[in-house]
């Protein structure tokens, strides 16, 4: 088994999105020996935005004329989208800026948007051809969204991602979120606590230990 753990956060060891990724990585670990993990820094490796020289993995295969800034762009599409494919679990650190994602995360899923590769076109419409996965989101928030009618329309965030990821064909998809943890030292803890609620149950590891206590 194969985990692609991927983080996004600019805000380097102060980000919470980050230690979410990390704890439950090392969750999926406890609960999945053997897993092979893989770790992706969109911050200290981004993709470029895509412009005209990035675009080129939309053309045919057998495109003529590419220069060489082309060719090393298709190369990093490649790769990437490679690297998603390989893997069967997903980690995804997505904190909100700005109500929806950090933009490097979003020239990332731009690179791996590709038809023929997670997705494709049929007389019926689209359809996703990277199902099978679990996509796991650590999402954080400065305030409080999900229990909050007034702010719910402003979640272009975790709407987003769940509706990309769907695209793909992904159907296992969960979500680890810390809200609130702008709003004070006591909602920061209270949100983490909670977070860490939710990767034992995304992961395997609350079932596991309520199997553990029963047997003992």
């Amino acid at each position: 088994m194969k985990l692609l753990h991927i983080d996004s956060s600019a805000l380097g060891a102060n980000s919470v999105s980050r230690e979410l990724t990390r704890r439950t990585a090392a969750e999926w670990l406890a609960t999945h020996p053997g897993t092979v993990v893989e770790h992706l820094d969109l911050v200290a490796n981004a993709p470029t935005h895509l412009d005209m020289d990035s675009l080129g993995f939309r053309l045919p295969p057998d495109a003529a004329g590419l220069t060489d800034v082309q060719k090393r762009e298709n190369a990093i599409s490649e790769k990437l989208v490679s690297q998603f494919l390989a893997a069967d679990v997903v980690v995804i650190g997505a904190p909100m800026y700005n109500f929806s994602v950090p933009s490097q995360l979003k020239a990332w899923i731009d690179r791996i948007a590709q038809v023929g590769r997670t997705f494709k076109y049929t007389e019926k419409g689209p359809q996703g051809l990277a199902g099978g996965k679990t996509v796991i989101v650590a999402s954080s928030r400065g305030g409080v969204y999900s229990s909050n009618p007034a702010l719910a329309g402003l979640d272009h965030q975790e709407s987003y991602l769940r509706t990309v990821f769907g695209f793909f064909g992904i159907t296992d998809i969960r979500f680890v979120r810390a809200e609130g943890v702008a709003m004070g030292d006591a909602a920061r803890t209270e949100a983490l606590v909670a977070a860490d609620v939710q990767i034992k149950t995304h992961t395997g590891t609350a079932a596991n230990e309520g199997k553990a206590a029963i047997a003992a």
